[in-house]
């Protein structure tokens, strides 16, 4: 699965979210309903969300230099990780308390037709903002990937976040619509504070999903199994290898993978044909698994097992997705 940044998304989404939130801090200010504010203040963590998506991945382009001799690729790790702390503390418990207000202190709608009609909108710019990405993703998603697994095994967070982002924002817009709604109707504004608490339950769900996800690329996570299995096949097709002893992944960005591993040369090879195998080794790798771009290879002295002492036990390090 190549890495892709998603730009056109990040644009797309914080273009959105900057023109609700506006509107919806104007419905708040005109009908007083807690639903809408606690829109209003999503919103304005989603266009900074965005923002800081941006910066990362600007960020991490920086070429690297001795304090970072692997560049800074895991940057857009750090951001995103970011995004989902911001999504929890401003959105998620910032909802939860107005909620938790509005229902000590009900307070009347006033102008309720207003923040409908500005649901109804960001209902729809929502979902063109969603359409994008998903649209951005498919160019990336493997044939017959699932939308969980996609987002789970992405090794670039922007797409992962946008989607999560988009999809908590249109339901939460349906759950403000309904508070506001349901209060109309019936004249009780506690539908409108149970709206405003259903939002802050779903943003603090998906921060703690997108948490979970970036701190797993922030550890460090290896090749996806589709990817691990080209690298060996790529190893052990030429006639250079005689023995795979064992490989380890690791991805440094969202488009930089680290492999390292130990070969098994015949015992009788020169270190000018050595180094030469190892080169054409090399450039199998590369070819099968673009993203591979910094590869170390160590060979060793391979034996047939009538030459060899004791059994000893070959590993392969296989990723855990």
């Amino acid at each position: 699965m190549s890495a892709h940044g998603g730009s056109k998304a990040i644009l797309a989404a914080f273009a959105a979210n900057l023109g609700i939130a506006i509107a919806k801090f104007i419905g708040w200010l005109i009908s007083g309903s807690a639903s809408m504010l606690a829109e209003g203040i999503h919103s304005v963590a989603d266009s900074g969300n965005q923002l800081l998506l941006l910066l990362g991945g600007r960020r991490a382009k920086r070429a690297a230099d001795r304090e970072h001799p692997f560049g800074h690729g895991r940057e857009r790790y750090v951001y995103a990780f970011v995004v989902a702390i911001i999504l929890f503390s401003v959105g998620g418990v910032f909802s939860i308390y107005e909620g938790v207000e509005k229902l000590t202190h009900p307070h009347e709608l006033e102008q309720a037709w207003l923040p409908i009609v500005i649901l109804l909108v960001a209902i729809c710019l929502e979902g063109f903002s969603l359409r994008t990405a998903m649209k951005e993703s498919n160019a990336v998603r493997d044939r017959g990937q699932s939308w969980v697994s996609f987002i789970r095994r992405a090794k670039a967070p922007e797409l992962p976040v946008v989607l999560l982002e988009d999809t908590a924002a249109l339901l939460g817009l349906v759950f403000a619509l309904l508070g506001v709604g349901l209060t109309v109707i019936t004249g009780d504004a506690v539908f409108d504070a149970i709206g405003t608490l259903c939002i802050g339950v779903l943003l603090i769900l998906v921060a703690i999903v997108l948490g979970i996800e970036t701190k797993s690329l922030l550890v460090g996570e290896g090749a996806t199994e589709a990817d691990f299995d080209r690298i060996v096949r790529a190893i052990e097709s030429g006639p250079e290898v005689e023995k795979l002893i064992h490989v380890k992944t690791l991805y440094l960005g969202p488009e930089e993978l680290l492999v390292a591993g130990k070969i098994g040369l015949p015992k009788d090879v020169t270190v000018a044909a050595a180094a030469h195998d190892i080169d054409a080794v090399e450039a199998r790798i590369r070819e099968a698994v673009p993203a591979a771009k910094v590869i170390y290879l160590e060979p060793d002295v391979y034996r047939p097992p009538h030459e060899q002492g004791p059994p000893t036990e070959t590993f392969i390090f296989k990723s855990s997705n």
